[in-house]
């Protein structure tokens, strides 16, 4: 299990570096009417923050996706074990069931989720966020988002918003 943790890690911090300037995209796109497209929204994101701005709000997605991608893997482990124990085959070789596999990868996402809400919830506002010109934005960083949402909407009502949904969409997505 422990090599299963390590490997999910490494993986989701590859996921982040190379996918978040997409990512940022995406968000801006969904959450402003400022930009005519994806090409215009990355122009306007670089003219005006620099190629690093693609990379705003990575911080939060770095420090959670690489757990969460760890726990993912750990939690598949898990759902392995569990299902050996359902299907009566505990410290055999023989390769699991289809059903088993598949219910080893839905498992997967309730470990997973529980880590990973948070810090998407952070990385999203953050990401939405765009300030006018000299205007200060609410939030500063991922640190001072993370207490500015447990001050202001407490742990369920803010840092988990959305899990259920996230639950909905993730199980069936990590059965398949």
């Amino acid at each position: 299990m422990a090599k299963a943790f390590i490997s999910g890690g490494f993986g989701g911090a590859c996921v982040v570096v190379v996918g978040h300037p997409l990512d940022t995209i995406k968000v801006r796109l969904q959450t402003s009417d400022k930009f005519t497209g994806m090409m215009d929204c990355f122009q306007q994101t670089v003219k005006k923050e620099g190629p690093l701005g693609l990379y705003k709000g990575m911080g939060a997605p770095l420090l959670s996706v690489t757990p969460i991608f760890a726990v993912y893997f750990w939690g598949f482990d898990v759902g392995k074990t569990i299902a050996r124990h359902i299907e009566g085959t505990v410290g055999s070789e023989e390769p699991l069931s289809i059903a088993s596999v598949c219910f080893a990868g839905g498992f997967s996402a309730i470990p997973g989720s529980a880590v990973m809400v948070p810090g998407d919830r952070i990385k999203v506002l953050l990401q939405a966020q765009v300030t006018p010109e000299g205007e200060k934005p609410k939030y500063a960083g991922p640190a001072d988002a993370f207490k500015k949402i447990l001050a202001e909407d407490g742990l369920f009502n803010g840092l988990y918003r959305g899990t259920g949904l996230t639950l909905a969409r993730d199980v069936p997505g990590s059965v398949a």
